[in-house]
Order: C-alpha cells, then structure tokens, then sequence
C-alpha cells in the first residue's frame, strides 16, 4: 500500500492557524486519499511547536487514525547514526534521520515536507531520491 510520509513542517501548518501554509495543508489534507505515515520523532518535534490545544489535537487526529505513526526501535539506531554522519553537511538531524530510515523500512519515498532543500539531497536505497509531494505554492 503506498503511504505517503510526513515531516514536521506539514503538520506544524496543518495544527498552527496563523502559519503561512496552513489553508494550503488543510486544502491538502481534504483532498488527499493516500494514508499518511510519520516516525515518532516526528510528533515529539512538532509537539514543540505547538501549543497545548495543538499538541492534544494532533494527538488525538493520530489515534482515531488520521496518521500512522512508526517508533524506531533501538535497534535501528546505528542505521540513524550512519545517516547523520554520511549527511553531516547537511546537518541533518534525528528526526530527518528517523524519516530517511522510515522511508528505507518501507519503501516509500514520497514526502510531505517544507525541508525541501534538504530532502532533496537524502538518498534512500538504490540511490532513490524522495518525491517532494506538492501541497503549496513555492516561492
């Protein structure tokens, strides 16, 4: 089943009102029929964001299943390890290295995500590049 994956910056516009983006999450979100997926770290970095009515919101969009939300288990943590120092440059951080394992678990390559610049450098397996999924106007 293709889902597509979720980086912060989709969910911060969809949860904080004043953001510029968040009419264009919204209309997204209406619209889209594919599942969405994100890794824990995800919500733990977009909780910080947002302020408590945000936070108890987005949570409980997630557990009467508007998105499905993958932990990393520990074991996983040399594979986030090798991509935070093969991206170093980038300076890439957990929660993007969570997502680039995600995808490589998966197979899912398309991405909702503000983080373009750097979402356009992560390779996954094969040499794949993530699909940058259009949900708002680019300037």
């Amino acid at each position: 089943m293709i889902r597509l994956l979720v980086d912060t910056g989709f969910l911060v516009a969809l949860y904080i009102r004043g953001d510029t983006l968040h009419q264009a999450a919204l209309a997204y979100l209406q619209q889209n029929l594919l599942p969405l997926q994100t890794a824990s770290p995800v919500i733990v970095e977009t909780c910080f964001f947002l302020d408590a009515l945000g936070k108890a919101a987005l949570l409980n969009w997630i557990v009467h299943g508007g998105m499905a939300v993958a932990d990393i288990p520990v074991i996983s943590y040399p594979d986030l390890a090798n991509y935070i120092k093969k991206y170093a440059d980038q300076d890439i951080d957990f929660t993007d290295a969570a997502l680039v394992w995600l995808a490589n678990q998966t197979g899912q390559r398309s991405i909702l995500t503000v983080d373009e610049k750097d979402f356009q450098v992560y390779r996954l397996k094969g040499g794949h590049p993530f699909e940058l999924i259009r949900w708002y106007e680019r300037h």
